[in-house]
């Protein structure tokens, strides 16, 4: 969609269908710096907001904020500024200070970007020759993605999966989630 129409901004989710929305906000950084992201989420948590800014988003705002603030957050992320809703700034103030001066701490991820598009993909519940249809890759490599993610994951069961998923932000919930665990 980007290829056709360059808006000047765009306000993403973190928790969207086939590519999470810090993931998105690091695509679009990378191929339209220009574009300013505004990450729109119900995560009040500062790895979520750390990742989201490291990715290159311009603002994050709580949706339970974005009655009251989204319209300055759109207004001073087009005059060039970081928008943080204020809930965040009040309740996390020592890692605000540490993000505003660039310390952006973010866990590694050990997946690649198409992997974790996989990953979300196989959370929703698709099999690999729904994945290479939704990727426009081959089956064969939607089966090998999948065995990657499983072994650098060191884990054999889709409901582990999903609750790495869910621990890493891919996802919020799945019915899966309760269950604990296995490694090995």
């Amino acid at each position: 969609m980007l290829k056709m129409i360059v808006p000047d901004m765009v306000i993403l989710d973190i928790s969207m269908p086939g590519l999470r929305g810090i993931e998105a906000a690091r695509e679009i950084n990378a191929l339209y710096p220009d574009i300013h992201v505004l990450i729109l989420s119900m995560h009040k948590s500062k790895e979520f907001l750390s990742m989201a800014l490291a990715a290159g988003a311009k603002g994050y705002l709580l949706k339970e904020d974005s009655g009251d603030e989204l319209l300055q957050a759109i207004d001073q992320i087009r005059k060039g500024q970081t928008y943080l809703s204020r809930k965040l700034i009040n309740e996390f103030p020592s890692a605000i200070i540490s993000i505003c001066r660039g310390n952006y701490k973010t866990d590694s991820d050990p997946l690649t970007p198409r992997e974790r598009q996989v990953l979300q993909l196989i959370v929703e519940g698709n099999a690999d020759r729904q994945i290479s249809e939704q990727l426009y890759i081959s089956v064969r490599t939607a089966h090998r993605h999948h065995a990657n993610i499983r072994s650098k994951l060191s884990l054999r069961h889709t409901a582990d999966l999903v609750r790495y998923a869910i621990a890493q932000g891919y996802i919020t919930s799945h019915p899966y989630a309760a269950i604990p665990i296995r490694y090995g």
